[in-house]
């Protein structure tokens, strides 16, 4: 039986990873004829300055507009590769919970696909990376994008250097 998804999540961080992600969401979201929600989950624990400081509502609002325009150039280059139903979203709080649980929850999604690394190498390293809290954690399917596939052979491309 082939599994078909019609609600299909990818968080995206800026990482190389995240955008491998993406782009074989699209593939996905197009063949499944599928919804794709992009998603980028501004962590709460970046406000705290040093020192236990707080970043000004304008730097805050200026974090949340360049993630939104960074979302929407997303959007836009998806759409250029043909895909129709497409929503962007910013999120604020602990990325694990919301790319796990809350995020799926509210908007029906059966499939993540997630990079396998992200940006922040120092959080991976002391308390478990995001990838690995969602795939222990969804309330759906997680997909973990690993490689990048030359789609004429099916063979992991080569690195370049």
């Amino acid at each position: 039986m082939e599994q078909e998804y019609k609600s299909i999540l990818v968080p995206v961080d800026g990482s190389k990873e995240a955008e491998l992600a993406l782009s074989k969401a699209e593939e996905v979201a197009k063949r499944n004829h599928a919804h794709l929600d992009i998603l980028n989950v501004l962590d709460t624990k970046q406000f705290a300055g040093n020192y236990g400081g707080m970043l000004t509502g304008d730097a805050i609002y200026q974090i949340s507009e360049d993630a939104q325009n960074y979302l929407n150039s997303l959007k836009y280059k998806a759409e250029q590769k043909g895909i129709k139903d497409i929503s962007i979203h910013v999120r604020f709080g602990n990325p694990k919970p919301v790319i796990a649980q809350d995020f799926p929850t509210d908007h029906h999604t059966d499939l993540i696909m997630i990079g396998s690394t992200g940006l922040n190498a120092v959080e991976r390293v002391l308390v478990g990376s995001v990838t690995s809290y969602v795939n222990r954690m969804a309330v759906c399917d997680v997909l973990i994008v690993k490689t990048e596939l030359d789609n004429k052979t099916r063979l992991p491309k080569k690195a370049t250097k």
